[in-house]
């Protein structure tokens, strides 16, 4: 048991769209009986705690690349070489924008960390809406409702 909640944590933290499944899946095949709370729980805390993570360091983290860009710049220009700078306005740059002014606050902590990734979604997240005191508690509510779902649809159907 120790096995699922050990892998159901660490796929929670990256890809948590498909954690469950894949835990409830190997329980299956292995043919171990397995409870709702044995994948709410330990997905649960995988994608909260690397939303935390992810979120409160997105600051150092676009400082950091803004670092980088720059020298690089500085270092083609000692070079002599020309400095050819990445796209900023990119067609998922330019979605991400256009969803932010659609849906709002509460899609965006809604969609962003469940259909990117939690580390990606979380810096989005925090790039569009770090400022509200409400994102992090909604994206953590928005989490747990998701993984109440996931787990109580795999339950029905099987």
């Amino acid at each position: 048991m120790v096995y699922y909640y050990t892998w159901g944590f660490i796929f929670g933290t990256f890809k948590f769209l498909f954690s469950h499944w894949t835990i409830f899946g190997w329980a299956k095949i292995a043919g171990e009986p397995i409870q709702f709370l044995d994948i709410f729980v330990p997905t649960t805390a995988g994608a909260i705690f690397s939303m935390a993570i992810f979120y409160f360091l997105s600051d150092f983290l676009m400082e950091r690349a803004a670092a980088k860009r720059k020298l690089a710049q500085e270092t083609a220009l000692a070079n002599g070489t020309e400095y050819i700078p990445k796209r900023k306005f990119t067609r998922l740059n330019k979605l991400m924008v256009k969803l932010k002014m659609r849906i709002g606050i509460y899609g965006i902590t809604i969609l962003a960390p469940l259909f990117l990734s939690i580390p990606v979604g979380s810096i989005v997240c925090a790039k569009f809406y770090g400022h509200h005191k409400k994102t992090f508690p909604l994206m953590v509510v928005f989490m747990c409702a998701y993984s109440l779902l996931m787990c109580a649809i795999i339950y029905l159907l099987n």
